[in-house]
């Protein structure tokens, strides 16, 4: 495998308290923020976000410094 393919992990979680697309967008930032985030989909009407790369909590700290609540759903 050459190093610019490599495999990130898939991290899925179940966001609290977003309402709107600012709520949305304010999650993505703070996830897209967090080092080795390779990328991010928000998804507001389903309350969830899948997260590809980045320690998992990192992840939660940054949802939690942006004014929401997260969780690892499997």
């Amino acid at each position: 495998m050459v190093p610019s393919e490599k495999r990130h992990d898939m991290t899925k979680l179940t966001i609290e308290g977003m309402t709107c697309g600012h709520c949305k967008r304010a999650v993505e930032e703070a996830l897209q923020a967090v080092p080795g985030v390779a990328s991010t989909q928000v998804d507001l009407d389903q309350g969830s976000a899948q997260v590809e790369g980045g320690e998992v909590a990192a992840l939660l700290a940054a949802v939690s410094e942006a004014g929401y609540t997260a969780q690892v759903t499997e």
